[in-house]
């Protein structure tokens, strides 16, 4: 189940990703076609091996960090003189179903973990990669989010592109290009190590027979999963052709946060050297996630149970008819 999670949740952050992608590349009108041929070069690229994987996001990267820095850099420095709308009104529902519709946004420490098999000595190095990755993320997040907040107020709420809108309240409308070209990276970014750790899940369990045992073959020349990256794609591009960003932002939201309480549940049975943290924490992360994803909006989480549905319900048939 968490597996199963796990794919259907990544794959809807695919096509957020896809989405977002498209909103700051592509102009008015392309921006489907756009995201749709996105997915196809990245699925391109992780079919040819690791290591042009890694190289190609160092580069996407660095390209979003200068880009959100300007950005960041000019909304700090207009924040004393802009006049932001205000801000609708919290509440606690609101804040909770923020939180359970961003959590998509803070999960990618799991796909750092799917990579076991291709980094050298992952006892050590998975594990210092999550913390850091994870710490980089949340300071970024932060700036970020302070400096949008700062210049746009409410104003940055429903904006499609708002590292662009930033900069026109800003007076800098010249930097929009450069912005633009580094939160489209930003996304390619997202995009491609989602599409590596998908991959990569899926490979194990169909190692497993829980998903179709013909997604379990290695490529020999390149050793990455093709059929099962190959797979991926085309179902995260039908999702493009058939949902909106939100949707699909909620959708993965819930296979995430279900992934997650399943997680923690197993990890509060690990003993001896399994044991990283104190029981209290996968408690605590447990709760969590039950209320988060109970806040969600409801078309996403029916749809999400109905594919988790789906999924255990084939489990199910498999071992019968193993066991038969």
């Amino acid at each position: 189940m968490a597996g199963w999670s796990f794919v259907i949740g990544k794959i809807a952050s695919c096509a957020a990703m896809a989405m977002t992608f498209a909103a700051y590349a592509a102009p008015a009108g392309w921006q489907v076609p756009v995201a749709v041929a996105a997915v196809a070069a990245l699925a391109t690229v992780n079919c040819f091996g690791v290591t042009r994987t890694a190289l190609l996001t160092r580069i996407l990267v660095v390209c979003s960090l200068l880009g959100l820095a300007i950005a960041v850099g000019f909304g700090f420095g207009a924040a004393s003189a802009s006049t932001p709308t205000p801000l609708p009104d919290a509440t606690a529902y609101g804040v909770l179903q923020g939180a359970g519709l961003l959590f998509f946004a803070f999960a990618g420490y799991a796909r750092i973990a799917t990579m076991g098999e291709e980094v050298v000595d992952p006892a050590k190095t998975i594990p210092r990669a999550i913390g850091l990755a994870l710490a980089g993320a949340v300071v970024v997040y932060t700036l970020v989010g302070i400096a949008v907040i700062l210049v746009l107020g409410g104003d940055a709420i429903g904006s499609t592109a708002p590292l662009v809108d930033l900069l026109d309240a800003a007076d800098a409308s010249a930097w929009a290009p450069v912005v633009r070209v580094a939160a489209a990276a930003a996304s390619l970014g997202a995009l491609l190590a989602l599409l590596t750790g998908i991959g990569r899940t899926t490979l194990a369990m169909a190692r497993e027979s829980d998903v179709p045992r013909f997604l379990a073959t290695i490529d020999e020349r390149h050793h990455v999963p093709q059929r099962a990256e190959i797979m991926i794609a085309v179902i995260v591009i039908a999702i493009v052709l058939l949902a909106d960003l939100r949707g699909a932002i909620g959708f993965s939201s819930f296979g995430v946060l279900l992934y997650y309480l399943i997680a923690n549940a197993a990890a509060f049975r690990q003993t001896g050297p399994a044991r990283r943290y104190p029981r209290a924490l996968q408690v605590l992360g447990a709760l969590g996630c039950l209320v988060l994803v109970s806040t969600l909006p409801i078309l996403a989480s029916s749809i999400g149970a109905g594919v988790v549905l789906l999924g255990v319900g084939y489990r199910m048939l498999r071992l019968r008819l193993t066991h038969a």
